[in-house]
């Protein structure tokens, strides 16, 4: 049947399975010829503090990000919330606060068994994952987080563990799954504008529920597997905790990966724990060092400790003395070569 623009609509027949299918992998294809590449995100000099607002934040939270000194938030969306129309409503609702957005994430999207594990759906998934991408840039948004861990998903068959792929994974097939997505996500977040930075694997470790961690449990998986995607809209979201956790397997320390990252212009955002008794480590040195390196993406805090007077008491808690550690490291950077310096 040929099909015209005046063709009425309920006379098309609908797709079958195959069909369907066939249409989605050529979607999430890589394009033959490479797209036009949009100019790169130019951030404003500073670090932005984020504080991590849910998936549609009430007029007390926005008050709460105002009262504590932020200008800015992070947002996350799932399920039906994942359309351009719902971003577009739930930034105009911050916007109006007086607030900024630095993301919207999408857990529909975010860390997908499909793909990593090259499940049944692969190409409907990433050709998903690609409108997100358009679906941002229509935002006027810039940076999205990315995971790429299989472990803890569902599989095509029964597994004899909970929780584990139902046979084991070759690191080769890691790393071509990777590279299978990575090759048809990178041109269409050149083409949107969108930078990705993307999570270290949590928790970082040789394997997790038989399957190879060899990805971004390391510097070295991340140099590789930057250098597969060769974009410079693919990079890094820098979890330090998670980094800190993975020990001298990571290869550098948190402070060298900063700097490692930032150099190349591929470090985009950071995750900040300051829990009492899980990853704690020096968040001055941390801030310190982003300062120097002239950081200009967001950094959150994760994983903090509770409080009796309830959750925006212990976040206020965090924020503001994550404000007060960037201010001192900003002074210390910025101080003139010389002058007084007072004991701390």
């Amino acid at each position: 049947m040929t099909f015209t623009s005046s063709t009425p609509f309920d006379t098309i027949p609908p797709m079958t399975r195959r069909q369907f299918a066939s249409s989605a992998a050529a979607l999430a294809a890589p394009a033959q010829t490479k797209p036009a590449r949009a100019p790169l995100p130019e951030f404003d000099p500073g670090i932005k503090i984020a504080w991590q607002a849910g998936s549609d934040p009430q007029p007390e939270d926005l008050a709460f990000v105002n009262q504590v000194g932020l200008n800015w938030v992070t947002l996350s969306t799932s399920g039906a919330g994942g359309t351009l129309k719902n971003f577009q409503r739930i930034q105009a609702n911050v916007e109006a606060a007086g607030i900024r957005v630095w993301s919207i994430g999408n857990a529909n999207v975010h860390n997908m068994e499909e793909v990593s594990l090259n499940l049944p759906g692969r190409d409907a998934r990433i050709a998903e994952y690609q409108q997100y991408l358009r679906d941002l840039s229509a935002s006027g948004l810039r940076y999205t987080t990315y995971s790429h861990m299989g472990d803890g998903m569902g599989s095509a068959e029964r597994a004899l563990v909970r929780g584990c792929p139902a046979r084991p994974y070759t690191e080769k097939e890691i790393w071509d799954n990777f590279t299978y997505w990575v090759e048809r996500a990178a041109p269409v977040a050149e083409q949107a504008g969108v930078l990705i930075g993307i999570h270290p694997d949590d928790s970082p470790a040789e394997a997790s529920s038989g399957l190879p961690r060899c990805l971004f449990s390391s510097i070295a998986g991340y140099k590789r597997a930057l250098e597969i995607a060769n974009s410079p809209n693919i990079g890094v979201c820098l979890c330090c905790g998670c980094w800190l956790e993975g020990g001298q397997r990571m290869g550098a320390d948190v402070i060298t990966a900063i700097r490692y990252f930032a150099g190349r212009n591929r470090l985009w955002k950071i995750h900040l724990r300051m829990h009492p008794g899980s990853a704690s480590l020096d968040t001055y040195q941390i801030l310190k060092t982003l300062v120097e390196v002239d950081f200009r993406g967001a950094v959150i805090v994760d994983h903090i400790p509770d409080a009796v007077a309830g959750s925006k008491t212990a976040w206020a808690r965090q924020l503001s003395h994550t404000r007060g550690l960037l201010a001192r490291a900003i002074g210390e950077v910025n101080r003139p070569a010389g002058s007084f310096r007072p004991a701390v």
